[in-house]
């Protein structure tokens, strides 16, 4: 099955776009530290092109101790931590692969038992790669049928408009799609012992939004380039999956088993939504005329990025998501979607985080973590000796100091 909703998303965001929004005064940006983090990861040919994006939280339900944090690297593979933040197990990509996201699917059924497993888009060959995670680490069952995600062909997988954000429930898989507002959902099966997947349901979200002078805006982006998509997460209980465009804003989509289930709607929209820009070749970045801004954007400075939930009950906690360009994170209650608070990782006895792209929450106690544990991708891991180094910052939920919903 195929929808293409943009147009019916262009006309729903004509109401949302006919004013202003209008945000309660805050305080300044609650400032917590990290607890722990991981070694650095330098993407460089001596640091084997390591580039930390995107954690997730593996949970054993046998021994909380031994639960795993599992990290993407891009070219540099999957790393998986212990609480401690200490690297447990190192994964290679396969020739020609670029791990992009991961997440986590419970109970599902492998041959006569029920496994859980890590699911990465690898977005070097368009494909997901399906782990199966025990206490000793992750093992392959990727099968050799899978097929590609977006691409018709090899010739399309070398442009590069490949799988990128990804977010799991059930058994399905969301993955969107590099340089283009599609998304997809992915159904996980057996076979012959392996995991593979097929298509479910596609959607593509509007790349250009009308204005209330009448007027139209798109986002600025290299030529042949739309608006893409990458953090998302869902929220299995109330069947919606939040995902982030990154230039334009964060979406709410209601799910419904293997489809998209409704129009679109924003949750909010980047600081610079509806700002004219220009792509300049030369340097190969957008020029906004910060002049002629309409005032129609939210808080958030683009990127919008990363997404998580923190549970407090089955429909009550919190959705948290990264603000990339000014290093903030901000937080909403999971019912309403209303702001509850916004926060910055500072330097600390470690260092603070700065332009997170991927998040991963849980509110199950673990040792040291008795509130649960947020993990945040650093995308300017300090001190780097000179060298781009990144890493994931292990932040206690207690440091927040939000009450409970």
């Amino acid at each position: 099955m195929q929808r293409t909703s943009g147009i019916a998303a262009l006309v729903a965001l004509t109401t949302l776009a006919a004013g202003a929004p209008a945000y309660a005064a805050e305080r300044p940006a609650r400032e917590v530290t990290a607890k722990a983090e991981t070694p650095a990861l330098y993407d460089d040919e001596a640091g084997g092109d390591a580039d930390a994006d995107d954690p997730a939280i593996w949970i054993n339900k046998a021994n909380r101790a031994r639960s795993l944090v599992i990290g993407t690297a891009k070219n540099g593979g999957l790393r998986v931590y212990d609480l401690t933040g200490r690297e447990v197990q190192s994964i290679a990509t396969p020739d020609g692969g670029r791990f992009n996201n991961v997440d986590i699917v419970s109970g599902f059924p492998l041959g006569r038992q029920k496994v859980d497993l890590a699911v990465v888009t690898d977005r070097g060959l368009d494909k997901l790669r399906i782990y199966r995670i025990s206490p000793a680490g992750l093992t392959d069952v990727t099968s050799a049928e899978a097929p590609l995600l977006f691409a018709r062909d090899q010739a399309e997988v070398e442009e590069q408009a490949t799988g990128y954000g990804l977010a799991t429930y059930d058994r399905y898989a969301v993955v969107s799609r590099r340089h283009s507002t599609r998304l997809g959902i992915f159904r996980l099966e057996e076979r012959h012992g392996r995991v593979t997947y097929r298509t479910s349901d596609t959607l593509d979200l509007p790349s250009s939004f009308r204005l209330p002078d009448g007027g139209t805006w798109s986002p600025c982006a290299e030529p042949g380039e739309g608006p893409q998509i990458e953090g998302m997460v869902v929220d299995a209980e109330a069947g919606v999956l939040y995902a982030a465009q990154e230039d334009v804003a964060l979406w709410r989509i209601n799910l419904r088993g293997g489809t998209f289930s409704s129009v679109p709607r924003i949750v909010e929209k980047v600081k610079e939504y509806g700002v004219p820009g220009t792509w300049d070749a030369e340097s190969e970045e957008c020029v906004l005329d910060s002049a002629a801004d309409p005032g129609l954007g939210g808080r958030i400075t683009a990127d919008v990025e990363g997404a998580t939930i923190y549970q407090t009950g089955r429909h009550d906690g919190y959705l948290i998501v990264s603000s990339q360009g000014d290093s903030r994170f901000y937080v909403y209650d999971r019912r309403t979607n209303r702001p509850v608070t916004r926060f910055t990782v500072a330097d600390g006895p470690l260092d603070g985080v700065q332009h997170s792209d991927g998040a991963a929450a849980t509110s199950v106690a673990l040792p040291g973590y008795p509130k649960g544990l947020l993990v945040l991708h650093d995308g300017e891991n300090t001190p780097d000796g000179g060298r781009t180094s990144t890493n994931f910052k292990f932040v206690d939920w207690r440091s927040l100091h939000i009450a409970k919903i």
